[in-house]
């Protein structure tokens, strides 16, 4: 259940990421007044994601655990994972994409939100 909980973070994190970016090349153009302020804390989004990416990465290879994109359809997003002699097809529904990757950012900024919170005191 651990290496399933880690393929579908690895699965996810590049889709954060993507969005994160997005968001922050809108925030640049928007003329906001706080765009410094958020385009810092997508900064830090985007480091945070990267160094989970390559902490999943490892902890994967060590486990023997490959996962490779396969076919997508307009509701599934599958991949394959192949682990010590087995295959396994694994897809995720949008649905459950999008609700995984709110929390995901949510997780995010609360963590951006506490580093913020121990530097102002």
């Amino acid at each position: 259940m651990e290496e399933r909980t880690m393929v579908r973070d690895l699965i996810l994190l590049p889709y954060i990421d993507t969005m994160v970016s997005n968001s922050m090349r809108e925030t640049e153009l928007s003329g906001n007044v706080l765009a410094k302020t958020y385009l810092m804390a997508g900064q830090y989004i985007q480091k945070r994601i990267m160094q989970d990416i390559y902490r999943l990465r490892q902890e994967l290879k060590q486990r023997n655990v490959k996962v490779v994109e396969d076919k997508n359809d307009d509701f599934i997003i599958y991949n394959m994972i192949y682990y010590r002699g087995y295959q396994e097809r694994f897809g995720m529904t949008r649905d459950v994409m999008k609700t995984e990757i709110s929390l995901r950012l949510t997780q995010y900024t609360a963590d951006y939100g506490s580093v913020l919170n121990d530097y102002l005191k």
